[in-house]
């Protein structure tokens, strides 16, 4: 990673002095029940959790982000840089993508954007959409294997205490779906607990169980339709599920949330 303290310590004059909760994650972060939300929107869990430690957020997040791509993101994006000196805590939301079947490599899936001429992407991108829901059956590859998953987390904690020894950092388990694009099926999700599991005990880092925070939210279909994003119900409970995690490393404030947001 090549940044230095000094690199990243120059902030512009007459910022928000208050804290950062930096959050690296995928679209489980702002997804809505009805699809995407904008990153200030206050009922996305990483606004709920900063109203209460009274932060503000950074978050970066794409769809499809996996562990590799939120490393990507704290080596290459600026916006990283910028709040990584100001950050109170640093939350890895990535996970849930690595755990899931992809047939096809995310590299040549992440290509298919790019095909040309016209019809030639659009008919790529149709039989894709056919064959994926189909081989996502076989359960594997995944999108990341296990031990990706855990090399890649390491190499962000690694990164951020090189940069700021004693930051607060959290990572989170992979949640649970019943989307169809995926074929119903998660077989890759207990190896990847373990290995998350593994690096977390192995650091001390700390991790919030999404699937146990939203798991009956979604099996029971009050989450997104698409079966794999949550509700607002959702995204409040890993709110509390996060709080009460950072609670034990951060000062938590006592307040609720406010009633509006819930």
């Amino acid at each position: 990673m090549a940044l230095s303290v000094e690199t990243l310590s120059t902030a512009a004059s007459g910022r928000d002095d208050r804290p950062v909760l930096l959050v690296l994650a995928d679209s489980l972060s702002y997804y809505g029940p009805r699809g995407g939300l904008a990153a200030d929107d206050p009922r996305i869990w990483p606004n709920l959790v900063a109203e209460r430690l009274g932060w503000r957020v950074e978050l970066v997040a794409r769809v499809g982000w996996t562990t590799r791509d939120a490393w990507w993101a704290l080596t290459q994006d600026p916006r990283v840089w910028a709040a990584v000196p100001h950050a109170g805590a640093v939350v890895f939301g990535v996970s849930g993508m690595d755990s899931l079947p992809s047939p096809l490599p995310t590299a040549l899936r992440e290509q298919i954007r790019y095909l040309r001429p016209e019809p030639v992407r659009r008919a790529v991108r149709a039989g894709y959409q056919v064959l994926q829901p189909r081989l996502a059956r076989l359960g594997r590859p995944l999108a990341l294997p296990p031990q990706l998953t855990s090399h890649y987390l390491e190499k962000c904690r690694g990164a951020l205490q090189h940069l700021r020894p004693g930051l607060p950092v959290v990572a989170t388990l992979p949640s649970r779906h019943i989307c169809d694009a995926y074929g119903r099926v998660h077989a890759g999700r207990d190896g990847t607990v373990r290995a998350i599991e593994g690096w977390a005990g192995q650091h001390g880092v700390p991790l919030v169980d999404l699937g146990a925070a939203t798991g009956e939210h979604v099996l029971a279909g009050r989450g997104n339709p698409d079966g794999i994003h949550w509700g607002f119900e959702g995204h409040s409970a890993v709110a509390e599920a996060m709080l009460g995690t950072l609670g034990r490393i951060v000062p938590v404030a006592d307040a609720p949330m406010s009633e509006g947001i819930r």
